[in-house]
């Protein structure tokens, strides 16, 4: 059965009345400041990963060195979110340092080889002591993040990946995907807690500015060559209620500050974070290697393939609900193998030029789509050269950076509920009537929640008499979304129900498991006429057609084998 294209009524039930499809291509100001937009949803996220590591490497506040590990990871995001979303699996996505990472790496640094020494004997170290007393362990970070990624890039480019489509079932996808929402509450709490006043301020905003204000016209002015200036109407609150809501509440912020309202170090004044800008140096290229060269552990690899593994079911989880999202057709086979093996060679990079993390879609961004109802490819791929820009302009992001942590903590509220909600989402697959199915969706959510909560409050709980085991075995069991996932898997395929009680029959159409040689009408191949896919390479497709051996290539778009 060779795939269809979709009708305007079959796009507009995939993407219910969004504004801009994956092909289309918005006028080049709608998408810097979309791309803009999508920068600061996800710059509070990237930024949050390196406050939580650089303690652990033993790294001082007012290092400066700190500047550079967060360009470091926001010039890496840029470049990966850029091959991604034109060569990979072509969706608009942001691939960017994650949480899942965040918690084996803290695990690795809880060793006992690797904790700070005391801080009388910090103290006492110089300059270089320090530097080097950092740098040795983000050193084995990165090696045990690139050696980890091997796995991924394996999994995704020699076609493995498709074989686990047969198991991997929304009973699967629903836990993995809203537990990410639901775990992350605690940082939505955090950075909220901080000023209440503006979190929710933030929050009521941006729902009024997406939700209530949508369809409101705004005018503006549009050139068109032969024509001129003239006046045209927009949609404004709806294309950028997250740009607009920062504005204003980091305006208020700022008001505040100036008339002493909040006091000093309040986290909510816009000048706490001044000395990150003003330490943040003009113009600096991250390189592969610039904290030394990457060692090797394999209490290190094994912890971080705890990472690589609950990214890898995360991101097949996101895919089809990003797709649906953005109007395109479902992901096919080939484009869901390019995506993971890229993904793999994201973390690989972003473990060699020394961020302290991997690559991993990023949720906001999905939620930043749900909200702006904006799913154009082209919008990614300027957000993708801001992020570039931005890691070698460190100053740039350094501006950025100084958002009041209460707002980012309003946006968090919206974000992390919109990705629990979309997870939730495939539960219109399965037959909810089934106590069957009601039975794995309450275990596989309520047990995760609870196994993980008592590991973090008992960290060496697992004692197998090997250090590597128990790290290893606290990393596996202390992630929700992994628990969850490897967990409503198991039960869904173990349990026995039928193909359309278990939602089956639905899923294999979304995603697109029965993959074949896409078409395009003109131009001639071998089998006939070809049609243009959403999921083709940008260029080389006509070389790629005349080759028979590139259908036998499981990430290649002209593969066609069944699972």
């Amino acid at each position: 059965m060779e795939p269809q294209e979709q009708t305007p009524k079959q796009a507009k039930a995939r993407g219910s009345d969004i504004n801009y499809g994956i092909d289309d291509n918005p006028p080049w100001y709608f998408c810097i400041m979309m791309a803009l937009q999508h920068y600061l949803t996800m710059i509070g996220a990237i930024v949050s990963i390196p406050f939580i590591l650089t303690p652990a490497l033993c790294m001082r506040d007012e290092d400066p060195a700190r500047g550079t590990i967060i360009s470091t990871m926001i010039f890496v995001t840029g470049l990966i979110t850029y091959v991604q979303a034109t060569w990979g699996c072509r969706l608009p996505i942001v691939q960017g340092g994650t949480i899942s990472f965040l918690v084996p790496t803290l695990a690795i640094l809880n060793l006992p080889q690797w904790k700070c020494p005391p801080a009388d004997q910090l103290d006492a170290m110089s300059d270089s002591e320090r530097t080097e007393l950092w740098q040795v362990r983000m050193r084995e970070l990165s090696g045990a993040i690139a050696v980890a990624a091997v796995s991924q890039i394996v999994l995704g480019f020699s076609g493995l990946v498709g074989k686990l489509l047969r198991i991997i079932t929304p009973l699967t996808i629903v836990p993995t995907v809203a537990l990410v929402g639901i775990t992350l509450f605690r940082h939505a709490s955090e950075t909220a807690s901080k000023q209440w006043g503006i979190a929710v301020g933030t929050t009521a905003m941006l729902t009024l500015f997406s939700q209530v204000m949508c369809n409101v016209q705004f005018p503006g002015l549009a050139y068109r060559k032969g024509v001129g200036l003239r006046v045209t109407w927009f949609p404004l609150f709806k294309l950028f209620p997250v740009l607009l809501t920062i504005a204003i509440m980091w305006t208020v912020c700022g008001v505040l500050t100036a008339t002493g309202v909040f006091p000093e170090g309040h986290p909510a004044r816009t000048d706490v974070r001044l000395r990150v800008l003003q330490d943040a140096e003009w113009f600096r290229v991250p390189y592969p290697g610039q904290f030394g060269l990457p060692t090797v552990s394999l209490a290190g690899v094994l912890g971080m393939l705890a990472g690589v593994i609950a990214c890898t079911v995360e991101s097949i989880s996101y895919y089809p609900t990003i797709a649906q999202m953005c109007a395109a057709p479902p992901p096919p086979l080939h484009a869901i193998n390019r995506g993971i093996g890229i993904e793999g060679l994201g973390t690989m990079l972003a473990g060699m030029w020394g961020s302290g993390n991997g690559t991993n879609t990023f949720g906001e961004n999905v939620g930043a789509i749900g909200v702006t109802k904006v799913g154009s490819r082209r919008v990614i791929q300027w957000a993708a050269l801001i992020m570039i820009l931005q890691g070698v302009l460190n100053k740039f992001g350094a501006a950025f950076i100084m958002i009041p942590d209460p707002v980012v903590g309003g946006i968090f509220c919206v974000m992390f509920g919109m990705i629990t909600a979309f997870g939730l989402a495939a539960l219109q697959y399965v037959d909810l009537r089934s106590a069957r199915n009601l039975y794995i969706l309450g275990v596989s959510f309520f047990f995760p929640l609870v196994l993980c909560l008592w590991l973090q409050e008992h960290p060496g709980a697992i004692r197998t008499g090997n250090e590597t085991v128990d790290s290893t075995l606290s990393v596996l069991l202390g992630t929700t979304i992994l628990v969850g996932g490897v967990l409503g898997c198991a039960l869904d395929n173990l349990i026995p129900g039928t193909p359309e009680e278990r939602g089956l029959v639905a899923w294999s159409q979304e995603m697109a498991l029965d993959t074949v040689l896409p078409v395009d009408e003109g131009l001639p191949g071998a089998d006939g006429p070809f049609r243009k896919n959403t999921f083709d390479f940008p260029y080389g497709m006509d070389l790629l057609r005349s080759w028979k051996w590139t259908r036998h290539v499981p990430f290649l778009p002209t593969y066609k084998m069944k699972l």
